[in-house]
């Protein structure tokens, strides 16, 4: 079972990498922009990944919520700039 965990997270980080390396530049502020949404549904898996008993599963919750609100600002962060970019 854990191997077959891993393997999938191998595989969703060989894809992922592949496909955010494809994406022409000009996209790249439209999609961190659209992946906000994403990553506050990691936060609201992550939240529940700390209500579990495990030690294991707050540890890495702990993590998810902590990475996935790095992204959200950093989201949020993008967008205002390329936003004041249109601002006369």
């Amino acid at each position: 079972m854990v191997g077959e965990l891993i393997l999938v997270f191998m595989l969703a980080v060989f894809t992922g990498v592949e496909l955010i390396t494809k994406v022409p530049p000009t996209l790249h502020t439209p999609l961190m922009s659209g992946s906000n949404a994403i990553s506050g549904i990691t936060i609201l898996g992550a939240l529940t990944c700390v209500n579990y008993d495990s030690s294991l599963a707050n540890y890495i919750g702990c993590a998810a919520v902590a990475l996935a609100t790095i992204n959200v600002v950093g989201g949020f962060m993008v967008t205002d700039r390329m936003l004041k970019m249109f601002r006369r």
